[in-house]
């Protein structure tokens, strides 16, 4: 088996879509060996003996491609051959330019860095020279005439590769969007299409974008506000993309960016008051936040509105956004998606259109933005295709750019991952960034991709007002400083063609400048899609609460028709013998042979929400089958290649089921689920982690929108995450989902916390999640041995009649007044706390389980306390190390109970492992000996012991 993977390894570079790539790199090399990478080098070496000798196989190419396009009876002449020659190393010409003409294109407004030279741009490259100028040549798929002069072939070439657009697109593999592109790009040859309409519109948007930042700049000088300017040209860019969607027949547009520019975006494309914003700058609104409703900085807080165009309005949604480089994108995404189903499943982006606004070094420093890239074309994350703009500062944040250091391409190279086109653009010029907007644009509706917009521009300031960029780029900031503003060039050329006067560019800048003094609104904005049937009424979860009592309980006529719709296979469907048995067991299950098991009351629980008219979508590594087999809710046909997932029988209209196998990434997929749930009210969303501690790697979504997406932005969600937690022995990595953190997030009830230990608790918990009004975070701690354990299991009429119990009383005291000690735990450590009290015939203790760790049910648990008037000590338990799980954030609570108790205050202990800084021990029989120790505290400690040695 090691021999043929390393054969495939091997052999692999000279298959399927590779052998063209490969193809032209060995051409490179028989013409100079150090001309590819040393990688290529030594395989090179192997197919030619290491002599590098060998027949160029491309130039044969291009002259049976150049004959078929001579005249009939050339090939006898004797001049054939040269001819032939000359006609391909024209056609190779041609393509150098397709691939290479962006690297010397006009696209730096100031010039920064120098423009590469590119050998295969160079004519006596291809062996043509100024003889040949005069001379006519086939122009091969080169949109223009069949037959041109070779220096008007040039000209052409220049005009429309290397001027103010660089384009990026001949990595790309499929050969239909290669072709839609270069008819595209090469049939204006620098000479876009816009009248003198746009013209006006483009140079009354750019007078706005810089007459924003001029204000702010000295009427509130020295504040934070992330000036646009240098990138001015976002402003006429977005507002005719949104022109250009209302033709498309777009419907709603979101859009996620980071600070650069965002004022800017908000009064000058989305319409928020300027005036507002003003008072935002004199603080003005502080007195309206409070511990529970915090708000956010000004360039943080999201605006939408509804912009009409010719055709019809387009509704423009501005994600708020925290500081957290590039997080908010795939939130925007998962927002998008969750619009698009809304709209009829709206699968291919007909009527959502999402747009991410990058930073240059965030884009390719960001590792989320990776993330998002390889989702783009998975199913469930699939949007149509995503707008990537990047502002292109050439700076980064406030020192030199990494690229200034490593010149392997530019800060775009990651869009090559999904073979994206990639479009570098001069800011300075709005008609060429106004051109390959409008083509990026019809290219996602045409191939439903991603496309990049590379805005190539300058930053005037600092990263901030405050910032001194000229301390650390002196040579920079000097080009800057004597550059005129994208306005100013754009009114001057505009002026010397004839298309406007000097006193209608004047009296633009004064008019918007008068509109800011006087409160007027900048834009016109519409009313329409309030009434949209498509529009999101969350007025019935304003108000709501977490105190909120509902029925979870279901009818037995309901039971027996859900559960037999969850445990029918079809007939003739054969699945793996194992999964076979799970579903006999689910049916003994549904007739009460058996006690269910969690993946029966779980699957259960998506039965009945389904019923009710949600929609539910899980996402996460391993979802469909559950990472410890116990899931299945899709099973696969072992005869044939397809499979069955029995929930899909019961939708209907919205309601319906998503069960998604994600790809391995945890930061991008939760933000993704987290816009999902922000966006859709009436979708149960639930997000699982392969083990709790996964989450790690998102953790950045958990602070910044789970626990205070609310308290910031006023955004509701109701995202569940499952994250397995339990002490089985496994090692640091896979015991501990890092209960603590979660619950030192929790404050005023932003979030939920919860520990179910029965699977009738994991059945109403999700059921109460969605048929509450309130919508609010719900973090789980979801079993992992509890799944099959024989102890752990529920009967139909807890489920069917049953609710859920934030705490569960003691089941195992025979009689109140013998108990002496009361043991407090939450989740798997429970069993283990009452086989070893059965085992002993030990009836001195009562075992309670707080099943909702936040809120905290401080009343209920007291009431439970005050059953037992004999008790002398009570003990909080948990598996994990002290400093970790739940004691440290929950003891304050404990104690309250304690000591409020009426029949006075009792002493609290603690029973769990000693303080570490590692989750868990790496060694099963180390773990087994802990576990034993703390459950023996528990029962049995006393004061002074390991207890409250801590």
């Amino acid at each position: 088996m090691a021999s043929w993977i390393k054969t495939q390894q091997k052999t692999s570079p000279f298959f399927g879509s590779n052998a063209s790539w490969l193809e032209s790199f060995y051409d490179d090399y028989l013409v100079d060996r150090n001309s590819v990478s040393l990688e290529l080098q030594t395989m090179f070496d192997e197919l030619t003996d290491n002599t590098g000798n060998d027949i160029r196989h491309i130039p044969i190419i291009e002259r049976f491609e150049a004959a078929a396009q001579l005249p009939l009876g050339i090939a006898d002449d004797s001049t054939s051959i040269e001819v032939q020659r000359k006609e391909a190393s024209v056609l190779r010409l041609i393509n150098s330019y397709r691939v290479s003409g962006h690297k010397v294109a006009d696209v730096d407004p100031i010039n920064y860095r120098p423009r590469a030279d590119i050998a295969d741009l160079h004519p006596s490259y291809h062996g043509l020279t100024d003889a040949d100028m005069n001379t006519e040549f086939n122009t091969g798929s080169l949109v223009a005439a069949d037959r041109m002069k070779l220096r008007d072939i040039i000209t052409l070439l220049k005009n429309t590769y290397t001027k103010h657009i660089g384009y990026e697109y001949m990595h790309i593999v499929a050969i239909a969007e290669r072709e839609w592109l270069h008819q595209r790009i090469e049939k204006t040859a620098d000479k876009f299409p816009i009248d003198e309409d746009q013209k006006h519109r483009l140079l009354k948007e750019l007078t706005k974008a810089e007459g924003m930042e001029r204000y702010l700049h000295t009427k509130y000088v020295g504040q934070k506000r992330f000036s646009l300017e240098g990138g001015d040209v976002l402003i006429p860019q977005l507002y005719e993309l949104i022109l250009h969607l209302g033709k498309q027949g777009i419907k709603e547009m979101v859009i996620g960016m980071a600070h650069r520019g965002r004022l800017n975006v908000l009064v000058n494309i989305l319409g928020k008051s300027a005036t507002e914003l003003f008072k935002e700058f004199e603080g003005k609104h502080e007195t309206e936040y409070d511990h529970i409703n915090s708000g956010d900085v000004k360039y943080h807080m999201g605006f939408s509105s509804d912009i009409p165009t010719s055709a019809e309005d387009v509704h423009v949604a501005l994600a708020f956004n925290p500081s957290h480089l590039e997080i908010i994108n795939p939130v925007v995404l998962g927002s998008a998606k969750a619009r698009q189903f809304r709209r009829s499943n709206d699968v291919n982006g007909m009527q959502v259109f999402p747009v991410l606004i990058h930073g240059d070094a965030a884009i390719e420093g960001q590792g989320v933005n990776m993330e998002l890239f390889n989702m783009s074309q998975v199913e469930g994350y699939c949007v149509g295709g995503t707008l990537h703009i990047v502002i292109n500062n050439q700076i980064a944040f406030t020192t030199t750019h990494a690229l200034d250091q490593n010149t392997i391409g530019y800060c775009t190279e990651v869009a090559k991952m999904v073979q994206a086109p990639i479009f570098h653009v001069n800011g300075d010029d709005p008609e060429a960034v106004a051109f390959v907007t409008q083509m990026a644009a019809d290219f996602r509706k045409e191939f439903k991709k991603d496309v990049v917009i590379d805005l190539v521009c300058y930053r005037k300031h600092g990263h901030n007002e405050a910032d001194e960029p000229s301390a650390t780029q002196p040579h920079m900031y000097k080009l800057i400083k004597q550059h005129p503003s994208p306005r100013q060039i754009y009114a001057k050329k505009l002026i010397d063609e004839g298309t406007i006067f000097i006193e209608h560019a004047e009296m633009l800048v004064e008019g918007y400048r008068d509109s800011l003094d006087e409160g007027r609104e900048v834009i016109e904005i519409s009313k329409a899609m309030q009434k949209d049937k498509f529009h999101v009424d969350w007025s019935p979860h304003l108000g709501a609460n977490l105190s909120e009592a509902v029925d979870t309980s279901i009818s037995k006529t309901e039971f027996i028709k859900l559960s037999k719709a969850i445990t029918t296979i079809p007939e003739g469907f054969k699945p793996h013998n194992r999964i076979n048995k799970i579903y006999q067991d689910r049916v003994k299950m549904m007739n009460g042979e058996l006690k269910m098991d969690w993946g029966f009351a779980e699957t259960m629980a998506y039965a009945s929400i389904l019923n009710d008219g949600y929609q539910i979508r899980i996402d996460g590594q391993d979802s469909q089958r559950g990472t410890f087999f116990h899931r299945h809710a899709v099973i696969h046909n072992v005869t044939q290649d397809d499979n069955y997932m029995p929930l899909a029988q019961l939708q209907s209209g919205n309601a319906k089921i998503s069960i998604i196998n994600s790809v391995l990434s945890e930061e991008a997929v939760l933000a993704f689920e987290y816009g999902y749930a922000t966006s859709e009210p009436n979708a149960l969303i639930v997000w699982e982690a392969q083990f709790g501690d996964f989450a790690n790697g998102a953790q950045v979504v958990i602070d910044q929108f789970i626990a205070s997406g609310e308290a910031k932005w006023g955004r509701f969600c109701g995202l569940v995450m499952f994250l397995p937690h339990g002490y089985e022995g496994q090692g640091p990595e896979h015991s501990s989902a890092r209960l603590e953190r979660y619950l030192q997030l929790c404050a005023v009830n932003n979030i939920q916390v919860c520990m179910p230990s029965t699977p009738a608790q994991m059945f109403h918990m999700l059921r109460r999640q969605m048929l509450r009004k309130v919508r609010k975070p719900l973090i789980v701690m979801t079993p992992k041995s509890l799944l099959r354990y024989k102890g752990s299991t529920s009967t139909i009429s807890q489920l069917a009649e049953g609710k859920f119990q934030n705490v569960i009383p003691d089941r195992h005291a025979s009689d109140n007044d013998s108990v002496t000690r009361v043991i407090i735990c939450s989740g798997k450590v429970y069993y283990d706390v009452i086989n070893a009290l059965e085992k002993s015939s030990n009836h001195d203790c009562a075992v309670i389980r707080v099943e909702q760790l936040y809120p905290f049910p401080r009343s209920m648990l007291r009431e439970y306390l005050e059953n037992y008037k004999n008790i002398k000590d009570i003990v909080w338990c948990q598996e994990e190390p002290i400093n970790q799980g739940a004691w440290f954030q929950i003891r304050h609570h404990l104690q309250h109970c304690v000591r409020n108790n009426k029949h006075g205050d009792k002493p609290l202990y603690f029973a769990g492992r000693h303080q570490s800084p590692s989750p868990a021990v790496g060694s099963y029989h180390v773990h087994i000996q802990q576990q034993n120790q703390l459950v023996k505290d528990a029962i049995s400690g006393v004061h002074g012991s390991s207890i409250d040695a801590e």
